[in-house]
Order: C-alpha cells, then structure tokens, then sequence
C-alpha cells in the first residue's frame, strides 16, 4: 500500500536531491527505504496543485472552482457559509487510499464534519475502529463507518474538532493537512497489521 506508492514517487525524482513532506520523510526515514538525502518540503505545499470546489450543501451544485489560494480561508468560513461544503481531490489522497475529501459545518452539532470513502477491503473493519477509536478524542469524537459493497470502499465521516491540534482559528489547508496527516497514520497502521 503506502511503502509501494512512496517507492514509486522518490523513484520518479531526481536522487540527488529528494524532496517529500514531513509524513513521507519519518515514514521513508523508519522504514529505510532511502539513502538519498530527503529535502523536507513546507506542509502548506501540499495541496496548492488540488482541485477544489465549493459547493451547495443542499443541491450539491458546484457554486464557484477554487484554487489553492481558497486554502487560506479560516475554517470558520464553513461556520459563516452554512449552505456550503468544501470538496478537494488531490494526488496526495491517492497515497492514502482516498479518491476525494469534503468539508461541512454540521447543522446540528456545530461540528467540521470530514466526508471522504477509504479504498480498503472489507477485511479492516476491527482495525479501522481500533484506529478512529484511538485517535479521535473528546465529545465530538463520533465517527460513521460503514462498508460500501456496490463501491467496495469505506463511507467514512468523522468530526474533524475531534483530531489532536484541532483549532477553529486554523485555515482550510491547515485542516486538510490534519486530515491527510490523521489518514497517513491510519494506512501506515492497516500496512503494519
């Protein structure tokens, strides 16, 4: 899974001088999979090539593409435009088993609610709880799983208050970067088992 990808994307660069994000650098750097010198790149890197929409909760009708520069937003932007969510798909997500993620304020608990389906088998079911179960925290640390046969994914939502550094003042990139880095460990924990 994530060991293959992550080959195959320092194979494709230059090997004088690496260049990869925190998560890739500890995951490269624990697994030995490297000798070459690895130049960490900014996290608010990550996703300036995604794409990005915003879109009406209700009808889901794309009301404005975005570019990265949207990501720059506060996350109370959803809180301000209660009628939207946030749909971003990126190559990094790829690495992580995910096509697409939105964000949404939820109506009802006040929280940034996480959508996204997670390409794993079935088979990860006792594992996947075990991992939300333990990295999520606090009240709002309600999750929905829920296996998808005609998809053969998992629906996945989660509350994103309920991640560790989780602050209503962080930006929209801030937030994806938390969801990326909260799915990194959770398919780095599903490869190790």
């Amino acid at each position: 899974m994530l060991k293959e990808k992550l080959i195959q994307y320092i194979n494709e660069q230059s090997h004088n001088e690496l260049k990869v994000f925190k998560e890739e650098k500890e995951y490269l750097t624990k697994h030995h999979l490297t000798d070459f010198p690895l130049l960490e790149i900014e996290s608010e890197q990550r996703f300036v090539e995604a794409y990005i929409e915003r879109c009406d909760k209700a009808s889901e009708d794309l009301i404005r593409n975005e570019s990265a520069s949207f990501l720059t937003q506060p996350l109370v932007y959803l809180y301000k435009h209660k009628n939207e969510f946030v749909y971003v798909e990126s190559k990094w997500f790829d690495f992580v088993n995910v096509d697409s993620v939105s964000i949404e304020l939820d109506d009802v608990f006040g929280t940034y609610d996480v959508m996204l389906g997670l390409k794993l088998q079935k088979k990860y079911s006792q594992k996947l709880k075990s991992f939300l179960e333990h990295h999520l925290h606090g009240e709002k640390a309600n999750y929905d799983l829920m296996f998808n046969q005609q998809e053969g994914l998992w629906d996945l939502n989660f509350a994103l208050n309920a991640v560790d550094g989780f602050d209503e003042n962080m930006t929209i990139g801030e937030g994806l970067q938390m969801i990326y880095r909260l799915l990194f460990q959770l398919t780095e924990a599903m490869e190790e088992n």
